[in-house]
């Protein structure tokens, strides 16, 4: 009787729902896809993540055509897909309370009781509130990771998930070329909302790809060794089409300092760079820097000129008793109309990560957001004592992403951020697992076949 009351119910909906959202295609699947990912959610939610994470990277250009406005909000699949993600962290957490990693949550505690603050503060709920679900998701897909990596092969396969997940985007990459390459000013974004977002994936699946290359922790295949080699090429063209500078120079101080550190042959490669000059694009989002740097009447100021006057405006408005506190989530975008003189018709973010939280949360918000890295950079630093490759490298993804959030809104960034905190939770996980991880001096990490892995979980005579 449940069944047939129900089926008759969404039946009856099902019309109304049509006329509401205007029989488009896009709207209309929000209802079946929420069904759908409720059955998964009952079923195995374990899986429904994994899922999730693997096709999240092609999301965006599917989940956009399923908004709709009610009055001034904007709600789709993506936003349900948040919450799901969401419960199915606390669902981990109520099933397995004594596995709770305390010690790693509350990593994350000091901002996001500052982001409630903030989120109480706020002028504009409902923008903020969107805000502050987006960065709990982030913390959510960092316990998940915690939660699902409990070896050292689990966390291998945390790895190859985020790197199949670039395959659609590479492929997809190939038909926006196709469409839309016609001069020096097209920027790549593949699946993504922006090209930005897609520079910023890629610099991640990069470092992850020379994880699975040099790490000791990654017992790659000849096969698999192949086809990394061939694959990362094709990601760097993708970055190099993004003209995304930050990204650039993110990818390059990584590959510049693993080679000083571990492989100083690899320098060679550095002699291949001038070449990049002859591309007419790279040349001149090069040269663009060089110019538009004063203001004065009429002229057209460079991307980083415009950042910095953006800023200064910022800072040299507040208010002396607003540091502390700030002026509450999506503040920014809210008064950026007032301060800032150049533009004043549109909502702009600040497009630097620590200004904009200063201004939104003050000293002490951008205190506890700084913790929260600091703690992770320092969880990480234990990592290396296991084995320094792997180490490096995700200290290096963590460094990575607070070099590029000095000239990005990467908090936007929705599916950056997940993937980049499931690696990193994962990381945090693998140390956390290592009994000897904390006490472990660093000339045993030295030895990257030796003792040092046979006690990672999943290790077996020490062989990975």
């Amino acid at each position: 009787m449940a069944l047939v009351v129900l089926s008759l119910s969404v039946g009856a909906v099902i019309p109304m729902f049509g006329d509401s959202m205007g029989y488009q295609f896009g709207r209309l699947a929000a209802l079946p896809a929420l069904l759908l990912l409720g059955v998964l959610l009952i079923y195995d939610y374990k899986k429904l993540v994994m899922l999730i994470l693997l096709f999240r990277s092609v999301g965006d250009m599917v989940l956009e055509s399923t908004q709709f406005g009610i009055g001034s909000v904007r709600m789709g699949i993506g936003g349900l897909i948040n919450l799901f993600v969401i419960i199915i962290a606390c669902m981990m957490v109520m099933e397995k309370p004594k596995a709770f990693p305390g010690r790693l949550a509350r990593f994350w505690l000091p901002f996001v009781l500052m982001m409630s603050v903030g989120l109480v503060l706020s002028y504009e709920k409902t923008n903020a509130l969107k805000m502050y679900l987006g960065i709990v998701s982030n913390f959510a897909i960092f316990m998940i990771a915690i939660y699902i990596v409990r070896s050292n092969e689990d966390f291998n396969k945390a790895i190859r998930l985020v790197m199949y997940s670039s395959l659609l985007p590479t492929l997809y990459a190939v038909v926006d070329i196709a469409l839309h390459m016609r001069g020096g000013d097209f920027r790549l974004q593949s699946t993504f909302s922006h090209p930005n977002v897609l520079a910023f994936y890629l610099t991640l699946v990069l470092v992850l790809g020379l994880y699975m290359l040099k790490s000791p922790l990654y017992n790659i295949t000849p096969r698999g060794r192949i086809a990394i080699c061939i694959y990362m090429p094709m990601l760097m063209l993708q970055l190099l089409l993004t003209q995304t500078r930050s990204a650039w120079l993110a990818t390059f101080l990584v590959f510049v300092l693993y080679a000083l550190i571990f492989k100083r042959s690899y320098l060679l490669y550095l002699l291949l760079l001038p070449l990049l000059l002859f591309v007419p694009s790279v040349n001149e989002r090069l040269m663009d820097l060089g110019q538009g740097n004063e203001v004065v009447r009429n002229a057209q100021l460079n991307s980083f000129a415009w950042r910095v006057m953006l800023w200064e405006s910022a800072i040299g408005w507040m208010e002396t008793k607003r540091m502390l506190l700030g002026y509450g989530l999506d503040g920014f975008g809210y008064h950026v109309g007032t301060f800032f003189p150049m533009d004043r018709t549109i909502r702009w973010d600040a497009h630097n990560v620590y200004v904009q939280f200063f201004f939104e949360m003050g000293a002490v918000g951008l205190l506890c957001y700084l913790w929260l890295y600091a703690r992770v950079l320092g969880t990480l630093r234990a990592l290396a004592r296991i084995d320094p490759v792997s180490g490096f490298l995700m200290l290096a993804i963590v460094i990575q992403y607070l070099i590029v959030s000095f000239s990005d809104n990467m908090f936007r960034y929705l599916v950056f951020n997940w993937y980049l905190w499931f690696i990193v939770g994962g990381a945090c996980a693998l140390v956390n697992l290592h009994p000897g991880s904390k006490t472990r001096t660093a000339r045993a990490g030295a030895a990257r076949h030796g003792a040092g892995l046979s006690g990672l979980p999943g290790n077996h005579e020490g062989k990975v």
